[in-house]
């Protein structure tokens, strides 16, 4: 079961950072463009805000119940917190993806109490940039020393 929670896990960062651009690059054109909030607008949050929430899901049972890594911290978490791999795993990790949740589901509650198009735009485009930011600095690139791979198989 790790395995293929892992492996939809992996794939699943590719769509949310897809959604997440596309709900940022349709924020700022509609905000530069002084264009009204549309459906199209609203599903494209939507569509970001979705997959995260599944993504933060599988995260979680990762997290709590089904890897070595973090079992393993849990152990013996004063001694995890000296090894950078195990630190990562087990704290950054999951603390820079809870932010990027946190800023997303604040776009989300701010732009629903605004009247103005520009100004929902111009929220939703600084939030979810934001958001993808700490999602981004959350994820284990390669190059890192927690790297994982771009596409697991």
């Amino acid at each position: 079961m790790y395995s293929t929670v892992l492996l939809i896990h992996s794939w699943l960062r590719w769509l949310v950072i897809m959604f997440a651009l596309i709900a940022i690059v349709r924020a700022i054109l509609g905000a530069s463009r002084r264009a009204p909030w549309t459906r199209a607008d609203e599903i494209a949050g939507k569509l970001f805000l979705r997959t995260f929430d599944v993504q933060i899901l599988l995260g979680l049972l990762l997290y709590f119940w089904l890897s070595p890594l973090t079992r393993s911290a849990f152990s013996d978490f004063g001694g995890a917190m000296g090894v950078a791999v195990t630190r990562f795993w087990a704290v950054e990790h999951v603390f820079g993806m809870v932010v990027a949740m946190v800023l997303a589901h604040v776009a989300q509650v701010r732009v629903r109490r605004i009247q103005n198009g520009r100004r929902k735009h111009m929220v939703t485009a600084i939030f979810y940039t934001l958001a993808l930011v700490a999602l981004l600095a959350a994820i284990p690139w390669p190059g890192m020393p927690n790297e994982r791979p771009l596409f697991r198989w």
